[in-house]
């Protein structure tokens, strides 16, 4: 291809020529694995400065990740730098860049100072921070997970609490309402503690003594119905036994509940009781008083409070207390670690209503309806909290890190000047790792744009693997949908890993049906193809991949260049401990943790098929179904986006670890030309018999003659199998 530009191009692949010179307004540079995208990235930033002459202040480049921001700098620097002296001291595997020296770095040279290159809560950061006065306090505080920031620019203003932390204390300060108080306990009995929505499940969820409920006051008792009396006595300050022992005469028995102040014994009676016949005698001939409630009366829960009056507090003197003072300290003595969880629920909800941008009245509106007690109770609790949470942060000036990409898109929707400046400044905006943005950063984006900024966007729909985080795929899938006037450039040349596996991962992701399709082809070759080990037992694994290491650490390669990859940390525990036992330092990381790194030697443990295993389909709790609902196809697609990730991150050798009679349906995805498959072979479960030549009798192994006519045994000797 041919180009009068003065940048030097050459290095670059026709189809990376053709991005970075190109001059469409919307452009998506679909990326295979190892296909060199921030490459053409970087060289687009390069090209329009050095060859178009824009200026570096009307570029924005968008990174999902401070390190990625970080990365994109160090290369610039090094494009810059002909001494070559920041490029040694950054791959300098005994020192690491500070970030005082990549920012004096930056500094030196003008052009790279004056691009702004920002993760897309950094740059929002920046405009609330410079103009957002109008649509929040601009000396707000960012709250998160934790008390400081991995970005230098956010950390400087980050809250003295945590988001958990302040939902923890706006839950508590709510059950300072008694009403609310016991409503969440009995959810957190119900729903956390006994798991009342798992009895369906089978017997194996239930207590061989049939008591299955817990009590506010910590009784268990056999059913719904005798949990909701004994919470009225608890709720009420009445003193309750139950199934106390009683014998007025001829036999023991143990009535439902005893109230000793109105000296009162209660019968619950449901369509699963015996006759009370025989117990209602025994109750005459000692002269005691008897009530009996019905389990109809449990389908009107006005009627049973109702009855329930009648039935004990008419009986109770004037001047008994009404209520006793309960606090959240002794209610959840015990419970504490349970109300962090659901905390935690409160949390994911809250995130996931702002990044589906829905109303919070929405959603309490669609939770009402929903067909499950658990759901429709979970959301009536928390709801309040949400919104108290919410109502807080604005109070105290914090902003969460989707609140800052909401409010930014806010201050462009309701303030024209100010959008206005941001469009006439940039002119380019390049978005990296487009395959992970939401709705959120996507409406932000368009908000951007007029008809003459170029949209540069880099991707690769088969490495979306954060749909759980709030990403949706269809962006990128159907990016000409979402920008009108698209042009779309497959970049489909893999420099990273050999033919087997590149051409192992694009059979794996043929599988999927939502995707944008390519042909990726492997520039290196080798002979080596991907092998896959099936051992008897995880242990047999484990001494397997030991092996392989001690031996490939042999031949020279570094620690550094062999990576082990699993679904879930847990998998890696054992490798770990042997490893570390042996003195050998592997580098071990999720699938998504790996996401854009490379290896020399890659293991992918636990290809095992179901619960642990993968694919791990994990369909949530139908609570967050309410905001966003599951599509079992698409988890699936994404868990084995998940594989190909995996599978490329491998350079030369790849090692899949499954087990034998319980392989990943992954593997069988694998065309049988990519790889070697190896196991230890199964012992032969009935040994072989040696009979004699001469008399046909049965001989030992170490026999050299037969003890019963002499004859030599021969190392030919006859063998037959048992079964013959």
């Amino acid at each position: 291809m041919e180009t009068n530009t003065r940048v030097d191009l050459s290095a670059l692949n026709d189809k990376q020529q053709d991005a970075v010179v190109s001059e469409d307004k919307r452009l998506l540079v679909l990326a295979g694995a190892g296909s060199g995208k921030t490459k053409t990235l970087l060289q687009k930033l390069i090209y329009l400065i050095e060859e178009k002459g824009v200026s570096p202040s009307s570029i924005l480049a968008i990174t999902f990740t401070k390190n990625a921001t970080n990365e994109m700098i160090d290369r610039l620097i090094i494009s810059a730098d002909e001494s070559g002296q920041y490029e040694k001291q950054l791959f300098d595997k005994r020192k690491s860049i500070a970030d005082k020296e990549r920012f004096l770095q930056q500094k030196k040279y003008t052009w790279i100072d004056g691009l702004t290159v920002k993760t897309f809560h950094s740059f929002c950061y920046s405009v609330l921070r410079n103009y957002g006065v109008n649509e929040f306090d601009n000396k707000f505080k960012i709250i998160g997970d934790e008390k400081r920031s991995e970005d230098d620019e956010l950390s400087k203003h980050v809250a003295p609490e945590t988001a958990f932390e302040v939902m923890h204390k706006l839950l508590i300060e709510e059950c300072e309402d008694t009403e609310y108080l016991l409503k969440l306990k009995r959810y957190i009995l119900d729903y956390i503690i006994d798991k009342i929505h798992l009895k369906q499940a089978g017997p194996r969820f239930l207590p061989k003594d049939g008591k299955y409920f817990t009590t506010l006051n910590g009784t268990k008792v056999r059913s719904k119905s005798e949990q909701f009396i004994a919470d009225w006595f608890y709720r009420h300050s009445i003193k309750f036994e139950y199934e106390p022992l009683l014998n007025v005469k001829d036999f023991s028995f143990n009535p439902d509940f005893y109230i000793p102040d109105v000296n009162l014994y209660i019968e619950h009676i449901s369509d699963k009781s015996y006759s009370t016949k025989d117990k209602e005698e025994q109750f005459k001939k000692g002269n005691l008083l008897l009530v009996k409630t019905f389990e109809s009366m449990t389908k009107d829960s006005a009627l049973f409070n109702h009855t329930l009056d009648k039935i004990v507090k008419n009986r109770l003197p004037a001047d008994y207390h009404k209520t006793v003072s309960i606090n959240f300290k002794e209610e959840f003595h015990g419970y504490h670690e349970d109300v962090k969880d659901f905390v935690q629920q409160i949390l994911r909800i809250t995130d996931m209503i702002k990044v589906e941008n829905i109303s919070i009245d929405t959603v309490l509106a669609k939770a009402r309806k929903d067909q499950h007690e658990r759901v429709r109770n979970f959301y009536e609790l928390a709801i309040p909290i949400v919104k108290k949470y919410i109502h807080y942060c604005t109070d105290k000036s914090y902003l969460d890190f989707n609140d800052l990409i909401s409010r930014t898109t806010s201050l462009f929707q309701n303030h024209e000047d100010i959008v206005n400046k941001y469009k006439g400044k940039f002119q380019y905006i390049l978005v990296d790792e487009f395959q992970d943005v939401n709705n959120l950063q996507v409406e932000l984006i368009k908000l951007l744009l007029t008809d003459n900024t170029q949209l540069f966007c880099v991707g690769d729909d088969w490495q979306s693997i954060y749909g759980f985080r709030g990403s949706n795929v269809s962006y990128i899938v159907e990016f000409e949908k979402h920008f009108e006037n698209a042009k779309t450039i497959k970049l489909n040349l893999n420099y990273r890993s050999t033919q087997n596996i590149v051409g192992a991962s694009n059979e794996v992701i043929k599988h999927n049906k939502f995707k944008v399709d390519k042909d990726v082809q492997a520039s290196k070759k080798s002979e080596h193809k991907i092998v896959v080990y099936a051992g008897n037992t995880e242990d047999e694994n484990l001494q397997f991949c030991f092996d392989k290491v001690k031996e490939l650490l042999e031949d020279g390669i570094g620690n550094d260049e062999i990576l082990f990859l699993y679904r879930r940390s847990k998998m890696y525990t054992p490798y770990f401990y042997r490893f570390k036992n042996e003195n050998i330092r592997v580098q071990g990381k999720t699938i998504h943790a790996s996401k854009g790194l490379e290896a020399k030697v890659v293991f992918i443990i636990g290809l095992t098929e179901g619960n642990g295993g993968f694919p791990d389909i994990w369909l949530e709790d139908r609570i967050f179904q309410v905001i966003k609902k599951a599509n079992h196809d698409l988890l699936m697609e994404e868990e084995r986006r998940l594989f190909y990730v995996a599978i490329t991150r491998a350079k030369d050798k790849l090692f899949l670890i499954t087990q034998k009679g319980n392989e990943s349906s992954f593997l069988k995805e694998i065309p049988e030309a990519f790889t070697v498959r190896t196991t230890n072979a199964i012992k032969q479960v009935v040994d072989k018999v040696i009979l004699c030549d001469s008399c046909f009798s049965q001989l030992e192994k170490l026999h050299k003659f037969c003890p019963y006519c002499g004859q030599q045994v021969t190392e030919q000797q006859n063998e037959l199998d048992i079964n013959e």
